[in-house]
């Protein structure tokens, strides 16, 4: 049972890499491509349809975390707590400035939370990478070091370019580029390469820390059944919104 609800982690942090990388790539790449305020509509319109059921998985990455490790509740919030407030803060930021970029229509409005959104997708994903160095030197490391920096910044340039193959993909040409979705997969991988090769080299830790056994057998029968639906949410909306299906059209909560 510890073996099948590690790689239920493994995929839930890789997925979540691998779908909200790319929604923080495009911000990250809002002052490079998004020239124009066209062009940052465009970008926005590109992947806000995904935006609510990428974060849904990191939802599930938190509760997976603190329901079958239980002892690395306190070190993650504890002992990374400045690093965890600054990325909430920084997720509320990137979120605020998707939902609030057109509430007005000056271009003044317009580019303050264009530059939220994009300096809140840097804030999380340098983020993402300290934490990792973090988790990876069994939290007795700060985050606040060179090469906790260092693969902060490897996972933003990772963020980036799953963004950019992002567009190619869903606004063939718009940006320079077409990809097909192939090629959108493997970018994806390459984004979750960091989160897979920490755990990695965490397994054996946390097989060893892992839940007692009548823990993560009740957690079995609440939460398995439940991820189908989760994963059907997810095909329906790639389907819904894959492209040509109104690439360019804000969905009405953004």
């Amino acid at each position: 049972m510890e073996v099948i609800w590690f790689a239920v982690f493994t995929v839930l942090l890789a997925g979540y890499f691998a779908l909200e990388g790319f929604d923080l790539g495009v911000g990250l790449l809002l002052p490079v491509l998004g020239r124009t305020r066209a062009n940052r509509d465009r970008m926005v319109a590109a992947m806000a349809p995904y935006v609510l059921a990428n974060e849904v998985w990191l939802v599930a990455v938190a509760g997976t975390m603190f329901g079958v490790y239980p002892l690395l509740e306190g070190k993650v919030l504890f002992g990374l707590y400045p690093l965890v407030v600054a990325m909430l803060l920084c997720w509320v930021l990137r979120d605020a400035g998707l939902w609030f970029r057109r509430r007005l229509d000056g271009s003044a409005w317009r580019g303050l939370w264009d530059a939220a959104i994009a300096f809140g997708s840097l804030g999380l994903s340098v983020g993402w990478g300290m934490a990792l160095y973090a988790a990876a030197t069994g939290f007795e490391s700060s985050p606040v070091h060179p090469l906790g920096l260092l693969l902060g910044m490897v996972v933003t340039l990772l963020f980036a370019f799953h963004g950019w193959t992002f567009l190619a993909w869903r606004t063939p040409g718009v940006f320079g580029a077409t990809r097909p979705g192939w090629v959108l997969m493997v970018s994806g991988l390459v984004a979750a390469l960091p989160a897979l090769g920490v755990l990695a080299g965490a397994m054996p830790y946390l097989l060893d820390h892992s839940a007692p056994a009548a823990t993560l057998n009740v957690l079995s029968v609440m939460v398995l059944p439940v991820a189908p639906i989760m994963l059907g949410a997810q095909v329906w909306v790639w389907r819904t919104f894959r492209p040509g299906k109104d690439a360019f059209r804000l969905p009405s909560f953004f």
